[in-house]
């Protein structure tokens, strides 16, 4: 998937939102259902409010027990795309914390660390530069993503509310987005692993921050994700099973 359909996507949904339970006139698309193509182990790390972190030890030997596949160019793409996009979600929240002082920021901003050296694991084994190496917070060397960035912590300033309504719209494009980069995979087990591990953390943290979206009075209307998607996440259990 090309970076600049999901920015432009995400810009849109910012632009067209109508406070904390706005939508677009856009139609929201069905993730796509793929089937796991490798026995998952167990390599991460699941709060008993949500937050889920790559445990980097068991991922180190899970990724050493596969095989290394040759990468096309969306393949590689979408690596380099997911490790910034991965540091850009735990810098707006950890910027959302600044702001708001709200716990879930902080806690979930400390587990997108763990997911972006996650993809750095993957960038490693297939000697791939890393476009995030030496950025401070906030900062990307992708311009579209530091556009992104910019977009995401303006529109999550004015209240709690709009702090929030920004964590489930993130963590809803991050489902969308992950499967559309693993259903462009050819033969990469270990690219695989990490996507769908990477899907059901963002999975359980759409779900602690739509919980805490609704504690606080507000709504949220999915862009991206069908209602009946999304409805699937929100009112299922915590997952805490392999991946």
């Amino acid at each position: 998937m090309k970076k600049c359909w999901l920015i432009s996507l995400l810009i849109f949904a910012m632009a067209t939102a109508n406070g904390c339970g706005g939508g677009s006139s856009s139609s929201p698309e069905t993730v796509p259902t793929i089937p796991s193509s490798v026995s998952e182990p167990t390599v991460t790390l699941v709060s008993d409010a949500g937050e889920t972190s790559f445990d980097e030890s068991a991922l180190t030997d899970a990724l050493a027990a596969l095989s290394l596949g040759e990468l096309s160019d969306s393949e590689r793409d979408g690596l380099l795309l997911m490790r910034e996009e991965e540091k850009l979600a735990g810098d707006v929240y950890r910027y959302l914390y600044d702001r708001h002082q709200l716990q879930i920021f902080s806690n979930i901003a400390s587990s997108e660390d763990t997911h972006a050296t996650a993809v750095k694991q993957l960038l490693d084994r297939y000697s791939l530069a890393d476009p995030a190496e030496g950025n401070a917070v906030g900062i990307f060397t992708d311009t579209d993503l530091q556009m992104l960035y910019d977009s995401l912590t303006a529109r999550g300033t004015p209240s709690l509310l709009d702090g929030l309504y920004v964590g489930v719209l993130i963590e809803e494009l991050d489902i969308f987005d992950l499967s559309r980069l693993r259903a462009e995979l050819d033969n990469n087990p270990d690219i695989a692993l990490v996507y769908e591990s990477l899907q059901k953390g963002s999975r359980n943290h759409l779900r602690a921050f739509y919980r805490q979206l609704l504690d606080n009075g507000g709504s949220y209307t999915p862009e991206y994700l069908s209602q009946n998607a999304f409805d699937d996440i929100i009112n299922s259990e915590l997952e805490r099973g392999p991946g």
